[in-house]
Order: C-alpha cells, then structure tokens, then sequence
C-alpha cells in the first residue's frame, strides 16, 4: 500500500476519533453553546448547542473518507493514454494534501469547541487554505496528463505541450502565491482591518485559479497558429 495512502487513513481516523471522545468521553471540555460560524470580520455569530454538534463534526470525516476510496477508485478508472501510474507517488502525494486540508479545517472546528481556546478562525482558515494551494503548487508541475487532477481545460487536455507549460507556470504562481497570500492571512490582520485582508485574498485566489486558464487558451491557440501543435 502507498505510503501516502496509509497516511490518509491515518489522518482521517484521527478527524473521526478526536470528536467521538470529546463528545462521549470528555463532554466536560466543551463549550456549550460551541460557535460555528464568524462573520466577515472574524466575529462569532453563529452557535450550536452541545449535544447537537457531532452530526456537523463527523461532516470533514466522511469527506476525508471519500476522498481516500477516490485515492484508490480513480487509478483504476483512469482510461487508456490518461493513466495515473505515470505519476502515481504525486498522484498519492496531492490526495493526501487534500485528506490533510480536511483534516486540519476539521481541527480548527473542533478546537474552536474545546474550553479555554480562543481562535481567530477566519485568519487560521484563510492561512491554511493558502497554505494548501502553496503545497500543490509545490508538485503540480510533476502532474501528468489525465482527467481527475490538474488543470484540466480542453487545451490543456487537447495539446501535451499546452498541458506541461500550463502545468509549469501553475506550479510556480500556486506556490508563491500561496505563500504570500498565507502571510496576508497571518500577519494582515494586524495591519489592516480584517475585511481588507479577505477582499485581498479572495482577488489573489481568483488570480491564482484564472490565470491557469487563460494562459492554456493563449498558448493553445499560439501554437495552432503556428502550425506547432502535436496531435492529441
């Protein structure tokens, strides 16, 4: 079994058991009403009495668990010419990031439940959701064609060549990128309300995601025009 396969079944028993004890063994840890919800500015608006919460922490676990049957389902489904085996340690690698996203979301919500903790969920959310985009930057450019991961368009998936130079270019953007827009979350705030750093997030997310788009479009049809474009 791959590594980062054990690895996501790891993770993902840790974010079912975790909430199973405090919710059965530890009740007294919690808080009562348990926040669920901030605004905008990271204020708390939104509750849920205690025994009514484990249904919305056993939520990030069932996600965690289907994307671990994905991890093992997707190979298999994979037609021919799109194979994952070509890259199938980052195709574990990229899963497992994902699994460990949901993990850590699902940390911050249970956390934000226990007695004595006080988290600026906002800041921890965007931080770690930069931080994540940060990571598959980090081995997109080491993703091969196929149709389940990566930046898949009808150019990319079209032209090989426009597939590894977007696939390039996305690596690069993703990874600085979400190591500055991890610094925003993280450090903003201090400096700037918490409504101008999220509106600065937001528009370094969307650039992040379009650009890949765009630029496989722009390549595709430079390369039609110049008669430079191999067969699918």
């Amino acid at each position: 079994m791959n590594r980062w396969l054990i690895v996501c079944i790891v993770l993902t028993l840790l974010a079912l058991g975790a909430p199973l004890y405090l919710y059965y063994a530890r009740p007294d840890l919690l808080k009562d009403p348990i926040p669920t919800h901030s605004n905008a500015a990271g204020e708390v608006d939104g509750w849920t009495p205690r025994e009514r919460i484990l249904p919305q922490w056993l939520l990030l676990p069932g996600v965690m668990a289907a994307l671990v049957l994905l991890s093992v389902l997707l190979p298999w489904l994979s037609p021919k010419g799109f194979e994952i085996d070509r890259f199938r340690g980052t195709f574990f690698f990229l899963m497992a990031v994902c699994v460990a996203m949901m993990g850590y979301i699902q940390v911050l919500f249970v956390m934000g439940g226990v007695q004595g903790v006080q988290l600026d969920l906002t800041r921890w959310l965007l931080g770690g959701l930069s931080l994540f985009f940060a990571l598959l930057g980090n081995r997109l450019g080491k993703v091969q064609r196929n149709f389940w991961m990566g930046v898949r368009t009808p150019w990319t998936l079209a032209s090989e060549t426009v597939w590894i130079q977007t696939h390039r270019l996305t690596a690069w953007l993703w990874t600085a990128g979400g190591v500055l827009l991890a610094v925003l979350a993280f450090v903003g705030p201090s400096l700037m309300p918490m409504m101008v750093c999220i509106i600065l997030w937001i528009a370094g997310m969307l650039l992040m995601a379009l650009s890949p788009v765009v630029y496989s479009l722009w390549l595709y049809k430079r390369l039609e025009k110049q008669g430079r474009l191999a067969p699918p």
